[in-house]
């Protein structure tokens, strides 16, 4: 048995003949900041309500739309956080990527839309065709409380209802609403196909929502996430357990092959994990003021640390779910 081990993952590569280099980009995943209503247990990014001076600025949105007009290969970009919608620049640079023909993907914890000033944030979201997806974690109240807070089912509940109504995941709308599923505790995502059906049935049958795809995610041994395990003294196992599960096509097909991620203070990184772990992209600090175009990041190497498992086991995991 394969026995887990700090530097293993590029050996696991080199010894799989896995091709790891960056292709062309078509996605840029952008950071807005960590300020967020909510503070998960399994939170790679540590957000939380008290990250206000950890938010991007209006100069770093502009200089991100000049890079963008600059890329032509560039058709989506994935706006993260913390809860991005509490940004004060996040509907423009929402409005200027749309008018530009820039798909746009906001990854949205449902919450958020209650909070004060949100209130057209649903409206905003469905005029400008922004592609939502939304965080529940489960369709059970109890484990989805236990995770991110009480009565966070209840509001997500809501919220999921709000943008049915908005016409969200309605065939014909053109108004595509996906969630997202995270394991609790120390365990490997169930089959996504089998899950996706069993949120459908639960969530029509209990509530009449809809939505399109269920993505499933794999927890990430970093930041929050990380600490839970050291405490619990899972740590080893959780590790072990995603080296058991390495699936070489998995690997061949992660999403920082064809993208960047770039930070709420315009660092630019291989993807959102080592983004939160600090490492750079080609192992040096570099920033969206420092590049003409991001073509001048393809073709280069990408940083790898033994989380990078986490992305690679069973089916692979990525910000769109499975990879195979």
């Amino acid at each position: 048995m394969a026995r887990f081990d700090l530097k293993s993952f590029g050996d696991t590569i080199v010894n799989n003949n896995v091709e790891f280099s960056r292709r062309s980009l078509t996605t840029l995943q952008v950071n807005m900041g960590k300020l967020c209503n909510q503070a998960c247990l399994h939170c790679h990014v540590e957000a939380g309500p008290n990250k206000k001076r950890e938010n991007m600025d209006r100069l770093a949105v502009d200089r991100l739309l000049e890079l963008v007009d600059h890329q032509s290969s560039i058709n989506t970009v994935d706006i993260t956080g913390g809860a991005p919608e509490l940004n004060p620049h996040f509907r423009h640079f929402v409005s200027e990527l749309r008018k530009r023909n820039i798909d746009v993907i906001d990854r949205c914890n449902l919450t958020v839309l209650f909070e004060p000033g949100q209130k057209d944030t649903p409206n905003f979201l469905a005029d400008n065709k922004v592609k939502i997806v939304a965080s529940l974690p489960c369709y059970s109240a109890d484990n989805v409380d236990k995770q991110r807070g009480d009565g966070v089912f209840e509001k997500s509940i809501n919220g999921l209802l709000y943008l049915n109504s908005l016409g969200y995941a309605k065939e014909g709308s053109g108004l595509k609403l996906d969630l997202v599923y995270n394991p609790i505790g120390a365990n490997l995502p169930p089959d996504q196909f089998a899950l996706e059906k069993s949120y459908k049935d639960k969530l029509m049958m209990d509530f009449g929502i809809e939505f399109n795809d269920l993505y499933c995610i794999t927890n990430m041994p970093i930041k929050r996430f990380l600490f839970d395990l050291i405490k619990n003294k899972n740590y080893e196992h959780y590790m072990q357990l995603l080296l058991e599960n390495f699936n070489p096509v998995a690997a061949s097909n992660v999403m920082c092959r064809g993208l960047v991620s770039v930070s709420w203070d315009g660092q630019i990184y291989d993807c959102d994990f080592n983004q939160m772990l600090s490492m750079p992209i080609s192992g040096k600090r570099t920033t969206i003021f420092d590049i003409e175009s991001f073509s001048e990041l393809e073709k280069g190497s990408i940083a790898t640390g033994p989380h990078c498992f986490g992305c690679t086991a069973g089916a692979g995991s990525s910000c769109s779910g499975t990879t195979i």
